[in-house]
């Protein structure tokens, strides 16, 4: 039987003398999920034999919209009460991605916009022929910054009894500068819920590129991931402290109203790549 997990990770992973500057755990993992990720879709242009300097392009597309989507819609979606005008007031402290602070479903806009733009400059080919290829590795760059939240004693879920509980350091700013550390009650490991179902998302994606070669049919690849990603970052909202006060009196929060039109569209795309995939093998 497990017990509960006092949760006492640092995360400042090392601090650099000679600037003086802390570099989280956080960070580290945002940028490990991007090297991950370039490696696998690498694997992808190379299986295919596409053009390198679109995937050149495709890269320089893909790390600009993340942070800035992401970042922004960290401060849009849930910027409200006193920490959107904080932004207003400081605006250099929306660039400290490195510190936390980002939202999926910015990082999502983001990224949609930017392959429109991509593919019609660049490949001149549909929106979904990029994305069937582009979200393929992402379930994992996801968990990882899940991971990345997990260090900062953030986004965690409501008190549990289960024997996985973990107790997480509520006072992170004072006990990094010396302060005993104050714990929260027992409470549902979110991070990690999520990490393992976006882990499970890439999996299936990878399997569906590389074993059942569904790229051919164009949405299905994505339409899933959508799936996989959305309905379980919607589910384990159920079980998340909430971010912002003004949640307090929705019937749903700000993650699951985001995440119902993603998900409504991954059904669409998978809908329609099953019935093209029906099409063509009956040709």
């Amino acid at each position: 039987m497990l017990s509960v997990i006092t949760w006492t990770a640092d995360p400042v992973a090392f601090t650099i003398p000679f600037l003086e500057r802390e570099v989280r755990w956080y960070g580290i993992v945002f940028a490990l999920g991007f090297l991950l990720g370039t490696w696998i879709v690498r694997k992808i242009w190379q299986h295919e034999q596409l053009k390198e300097d679109w995937f050149d392009k495709l890269f320089i597309y893909v790390v600009v919209a993340t942070a800035v989507g992401a970042r922004l819609g960290h401060c849009l979606f849930y910027g409200a009460d006193n920490d959107f005008w904080y932004y207003y007031k400081h605006p250099f402290e929306i660039i400290k991605i490195w510190e936390g602070g980002l939202a999926s479903h910015g990082g999502t806009l983001g990224i949609i916009i930017a392959v429109w733009i991509y593919s019609k400059k660049v490949t001149r080919k549909s929106m979904l022929w990029t994305f069937d290829r582009l979200v393929v590795p992402v379930g994992f760059a996801a968990a990882l910054i899940r991971i990345g939240n997990l260090m900062n004693h953030e986004i965690y879920g409501h008190e549990t009894n289960l024997p996985w509980a973990f107790r997480f350091i509520t006072n992170i700013p004072y006990w990094l500068h010396g302060m005993p550390p104050a714990f929260s009650v027992p409470s549902h490991p979110t991070q990690l819920y999520e990490a393992f179902f976006y882990i499970l998302t890439a999996c299936i994606c990878l399997w569906m590129y590389w074993k059942r070669e569904d790229y051919k049919y164009p949405g299905l690849i994505f339409g899933v991931f959508m799936i996989g990603i959305f309905l379980s970052r919607f589910f384990v909202e159920f079980f998340k402290e909430i971010q912002v006060n003004f949640e307090e009196n929705l019937f749903l929060n700000m993650g699951q109203l985001l995440s119902i039109p993603f998900i409504v569209a991954g059904i669409w795309f998978t809908w329609n790549g099953l019935l093209k995939k029906k099409k063509l093998k009956r040709k």
